[in-house]
């Protein structure tokens, strides 16, 4: 391999990276990027020629990438979670997908003139939506809570079901080769049957195995991952093509199966996807001839008004018959579906083949299944902010809080604000301390607010602020980093643990990680715990025309701790250092007031009056 080659390689995973990055930044779907970016250095530029660069290895490559990216999708396709998630949903993925993939189908076959098959294998490549494409404009829209949770749920279902429906369909028009069997339904039968049986093995194989512990952990993820490759490879070897359905089937398979735990094996896998995602989509968009968008004509455009502006729109009010939803919101349900990663990948894998198999035709479905992306990814993201606000179905602002952190003073805060009508959850590594907040009806959230777990489920729609208020200052330091691009540098806030003039300068957090103080230089969580325990109370105070924020101060002196300010408009201000409200008539203050029985007696700020470690997160 040449110096080159090599660059080029290294380029790719570099540029990959930065582009996740910078998709992570603006908040976007980065699978637009990727593709853009592609195209940039592919066919606009000729900088890269996957062909040339990776030879014979090309198509393997791309196989078992997405024998990778289909097998981690299906390891998230719970069937507890398509029963748990409401009607709407269930219905989305089911009677929906069925109305989108059939209506697709049949306007492919007859504005593109395509053969029956390959228009439905085009529609079924088209049914998914998927939640990288989906969170990111979740997040600048911010719909309602109901709508955001049927768009999410739906994205993450309809991802591993859409690609099930894809391969079946892909399997049903290869096993029209099989003539020296008989007819094309026993080789599918034969496909089905095989990659079926070797998935189902493949996957009790890995639960028993976990469940003897006879791998030990730091071999689990590789030897999974390579247990993947050996199950499309094999299933491939006894049935042409059954791969692809081996591995899905394997993953739905583990997901499903009691007493295994898959936590790492999605970390592992959701990492290596990212990563062979990032280059997949330069390489297969470097592969794309821009004369082969100018061939698909206007036909083509004919069939993308029928997925945005018939398809999606009839399975929406089909599937909501009944469900309660207003008008307005099924409006906003039917706008909201990009295509995304599984039907980049898939449509590209399946057109090599294709083309390989004697099926020349099949070169449309690559620029075809492009060109749905590209234009569901950005027309919508730039127009459902739009249409949300103009229905009425947009929140002005996030008022949600998260607070990482179920300690006695976390809960005390998190009870306070949903009593005054806020949305709050509580992020904790300890159960005993959510189980207090569950039962004072407060959102949770059983895990670390910062590992990949939580980017994975942990729902933030609606949220717009974190208060870190943990007892480890690194943790707090951690959260505030994590969630400063989520929310804004000025939407994040900490808790001192204890007093910064106690603090040794070799142990003291950086600044710059921090975010902003929380209630004063001179509060704590040990001072906070301490006035708790002496009856102290978070109240609510209405300021008045005679009754103003400085008369509140004087009416409790150094009783009072101000917390909260809150504007008539229901926005949620925060007192913190350097950045204090200035609460007007109209307004209302929570505070932490301090029965004066209790003055005398309160410890030094630096005091932990618990005397324990809280080692929550």
């Amino acid at each position: 391999m040449t110096e080159h080659s090599l660059l080029l390689l290294a380029g790719i995973g570099m540029v990959g990276v930065l582009t996740q990055w910078f998709a992570w930044w603006v908040k976007l779907p980065a699978i637009l990027f990727l593709l853009l970016i592609g195209l940039l250095v592919g066919p606009v530029t000729g900088i890269l020629d996957p062909d040339a660069l990776f030879g014979e290895l090309l198509f393997p490559m791309v196989s078992l990438s997405v024998a990778v990216i289909l097998f981690e999708g299906s390891l998230t396709l719970r069937m507890s979670d398509i029963r748990g998630h409401g009607k709407v949903v269930s219905n989305l993925v089911s009677i929906g997908a069925a109305v989108t993939w059939l209506l697709v189908a049949l306007s492919t076959h007859v504005f593109m003139e395509v053969s029956l098959g390959l228009s439905f294998l085009f529609g079924a490549l088209v049914v998914v939506t998927g939640p990288t494409v989906i969170v990111p404009i979740l997040r600048t829209v911010r719909p309602r809570s109901n709508l955001a949770n049927i768009l999410r749920w739906e994205g993450i279902l309809i991802d591993p079901l859409g690609a099930i429906l894809a391969v079946l369909v892909y399997t049903y028009i290869i096993s029209d080769q099989g003539a020296v069997i008989g007819s094309v339904l026993e080789v599918f039968g034969l496909l089905v049957l095989f990659g079926s049986l070797v998935g189902v093995f493949a996957a009790l194989l890995v639960w028993y195995v976990f469940r003897q512990q006879w791998i030990p952990s730091y071999l689990r993820n590789v030897f999974t991952l390579t247990l993947v490759f050996t199950v499309f490879a094999v299933s491939n070897h006894l049935e042409h093509e059954s791969g692809l359905l081996a591995v899905t089937v394997m993953g739905i398979m583990l997901a499903n199966l009691p007493d295994i735990h898959l936590e790492d094996i999605l970390d592992f896998k959701e990492s290596l996807s990212l990563l062979l995602i990032s280059g997949l989509f330069i390489i297969l968009a470097a592969r794309l001839d821009l004369e082969q968008f100018r061939e698909l004509g206007v036909m083509a455009l004919l069939v993308l008004v029928v997925i945005m502006f018939v398809a999606r729109p009839l399975s929406v009010f089909v599937s909501t018959l009944g469900s309660g939803l207003e008008f307005r919101e099924k409006l906003l349900l039917s706008w909201i579906a990009p295509r995304g990663i599984v039907a980049a990948a898939v449509s590209a894998l399946f057109s090599i083949k294709l083309e390989a198999a004697g099926y020349p035709a099949a070169t449309f479905l690559i620029p075809m299944t492009f060109m749905v992306i590209i234009g569901t990814v950005s027309i919508q993201s730039a127009t459902a902010g739009i249409i949300a606000r103009m229905l009425g179905l947009s929140e002005p602002h996030p008022n949600g809080v998260l607070i990482a952190g179920g300690n006695p003073v976390a809960l005390a805060v998190g009870v306070a604000l949903h009593e005054q009508g806020y949305q709050v959850m509580l992020a904790d590594r300890r159960w005993d301390n959510l189980s207090q907040a569950r039962m004072k009806g407060l959102n949770t959230f059983f895990g670390s607010p910062i590992s990949e777990h939580a980017d994975r489920h942990m729902d933030l729609v609606g949220y717009g602020s974190l208060l870190a208020i943990s007892t480890q200052p690194d943790f707090n330091a951690l959260a505030c980093l994590r969630f400063r691009q989520e929310f804004g540098a000025n939407a994040v806030y900490e808790l001192q643990v204890s007093p910064e003039k106690d603090s040794r300068q070799k142990q003291r957090v950086s600044v710059q990680h921090r975010g902003t103080l929380l209630f004063g230089e001179d509060v704590t969580y040990g001072r906070i715990a301490s006035l708790l325990t002496k009856n102290a109370e978070i109240r609510s105070t209405q300021l008045g025309a005679e009754f103003g924020f400085q008369d509140y101060l004087d009416k409790y002196q150094d009783r009072v701790i101000p917390f909260f300010a809150i504007a008539p408009n229901e926005r949620l201000y925060m007192f913190g250092v350097g950045r204090q409200p200035e609460p007007e008539s109209g307004w209302t203050i929570l505070g932490l007031v301090t029965p004066e029985s209790a003055v005398d007696q309160t410890p030094p700020a630096s005091d932990n009056p618990t005397g324990k470690t809280d080692h929550s997160g």
